[in-house]
């Protein structure tokens, strides 16, 4: 039975508020502080056949080839072998996740006894195992980054709630109280998103509800494709690039081809660097989440829901083999680096058509800062990630001191962390003046983070970026400053590559320094108003 215009309005709108409740509720149960205070997670409402039809505002790059995570468990496990209490689990990059950390809930949804859809979560877990507390920078492949569970099939009756799958998971991590605390939090989200689709199927009924659903990704396409078709027909190259592989110096290399004709685009890698030996590898379903979110924020406007709707109007390939596409068992922790590349690769390309509706280079750049401490009672351990500054558009700076736009996460405030976490103290934080790239409008600016330690036995990981490849400017403005860390160690002071894990001693002082953002357009077009208010506020030069 269809639904009036209006129903259907109604219907979106509930949707939409449906995935904001649970992304609300994940935050709100969570345990551990990257998803209590950074919000390092996401939800979705999914629909009857696997595809995404709403989502929270949290995390881009874990809902954007969300399907890409279903499609395994639904392949193994089809829709009429479900019953009340099952759920899907799947956090195997090479079986459509994206990296171990990222555990993906999927618990389906039933309304009188028929199958309306599923109701998705994701958090990024602190520590699942592994080679290393929290983070491990020199794992030689995926087994060393932590426990993986393939596509697969529980039951919440059977196997949670003290069940044998749940005493699994905490036996293989090192902090099972954060780890189980953050999966119940996800099942309470799945919960909240169930009760909802069931009261819309209660008022419209099921097929009412199924037909506002499919009605909705075709909204989404049909918006999509009416965008693209404005565009020229053509292919716009460009690449982009990280410092190197975590062992050399030399650039690890993104290049892409945008392909529009009509009403459609079609991203290829081709060319693009092979895969490398450390963790900065990209599981395929990263690199098309990260190349739809590009084409989609820069070509839409931010009224059109992103859902499945635009991926049918958006294909992507990588070359198997290379470092956005990796052959298994690959290292693929740090797979938002070679993302973020990926972003700016496709925004450079698309500079080339429209160019008033792109933005500079961003720090775009995940930097975890783990710090761990293995004390009496057990293991504690740190992760947060760090953000900079973004790139400089049309009309505006950069925005400063903010995560990129594909992570998107809060930092941890600064009262938290030192509860939570007493083997240190946090000594400054603060923006980096004059780090954003000069032009017509500057680049964002990046920040920095001192970690006094208070504690022996405290181990530091990173993987970063941009130390080398600052941020580029467009159109004639300048580029951003690059990031640093160092340890201060009583009047030494100790530089950090960018991708590395060692001790640290009570007393050092942990420097995280991160880049800024490149500007737009050239720097005589600056306005004297947008100068001197940076003048006044101290944004303008190093301190």
């Amino acid at each position: 039975m269809a639904v009036s215009n209006i129903e259907q309005s109604v219907i979106t709108n509930s949707l939409v508020a449906a995935a904001h409740e649970m992304g609300t509720k994940l935050i709100r149960c969570a345990h551990s502080p990257i998803v209590r205070e950074a919000h390092d997670c996401s939800a979705a409402i999914i629909d009857r056949d696997g595809r995404v039809v709403a989502q929270a505002e949290l995390i881009p790059i874990q809902l954007g080839s969300i399907t890409h995570t279903l499609k395994p468990c639904l392949d193994l496990y089809p829709p009429e072998t479900l019953v009340e209490g099952d759920f899907f689990i799947n956090n195997d990059p090479y079986h459509g996740g994206q990296h171990i950390q990222d555990i993906f809930l999927f618990s389906p949804i039933f309304h009188g006894g028929e199958l309306l859809g599923y109701s998705a979560s994701v958090v990024h877990h602190i520590d699942l195992g592994g080679g290393a507390p929290g983070l491990n920078p020199y794992a030689g492949d995926v087994h060393q980054e932590g426990i993986i569970f393939p596509p697969s099939k529980y039951n919440l009756h059977r196997d949670w709630n003290g069940g044998s799958f749940q005493r699994m998971i905490a036996a293989n991590v090192r902090m099972p109280e954060a780890t189980i605390g953050d999966l119940n939090a996800q099942f309470a989200a799945n919960t909240i998103g169930a009760k909802r689709l069931q009261a819309l199927a209660r008022r419209y009924g099921r097929d009412g509800l199924v037909g506002a659903m499919d009605e909705m990704l075709s909204y989404s396409e049909r918006r999509m494709r009416a965008a693209i078709a404005k565009l020229p027909d053509g292919v716009y190259s460009a690449e982009a690039a990280m410092d190197d592989d975590g062992i050399g110096d030399t650039p690890v290399v993104i290049r892409a081809q945008v392909a529009i004709r009509d009403d459609a685009i079609h991203i290829s890698f081709d060319g693009t660097d092979g895969q490398v030996p450390t963790n900065l590898n990209n599981p395929f379903a990263s690199t098309f989440a990260a190349a739809v979110a590009c084409a989609k924020s820069v070509l839409t406007d931010a009224d059109i829901p992103f859902n499945d709707g635009v991926s049918r109007v958006i294909s992507a390939e990588a070359p198997f083999g290379s470092v956005l596409n990796p052959k298994p068992p690959a290292p693929v922790r740090a797979r938002l680096l070679p993302s973020y590349r990926v972003f700016n690769a496709v925004m450079k390309a698309l500079a080339q058509i429209v160019p008033e509706q792109v933005m500079a280079e961003g720090y775009d750049t995940t930097t975890p800062v783990c710090l761990s401490h293995l004390g009496p009672t057990g293991y504690n351990i740190y992760l947060e990630i760090l953000g900079g500054g973004y790139g400089a558009g049309l009309g505006n700076d950069g925005c400063d001191g903010v995560d990129s736009p594909l992570s998107n996460c809060a930092n941890i405030p600064i009262e938290s962390l030192e509860m939570d976490y007493p083997f240190m103290r946090l000594e400054r934080y603060a923006l980096r003046p004059g780090s954003g790239g000069a032009g017509a409008q500057r680049g964002g600016l990046g920040f920095e983070r001192s970690y006094r330690i208070l504690a022996d036995g405290v181990q530091f990981a990173t993987y970063g970026d941009r130390f080398t490849s600052p941020a580029e400017g467009l159109f004639g403005a300048g580029d951003g400053a690059p990031a640093e860390t160092h340890i201060q160690r009583g009047k030494e002071k100790i530089p950090l590559r960018s991708k590395t894990g060692r001790p640290v001693l009570k007393g050092d002082l942990l420097v995280v320094r991160t880049g800024g953002g490149g500007g737009y357009g050239p720097l005589e077009k600056r306005s004297l108003a947008d100068t001197e208010r940076d003048t006044v506020l101290g944004l303008d030069k190093p301190a």
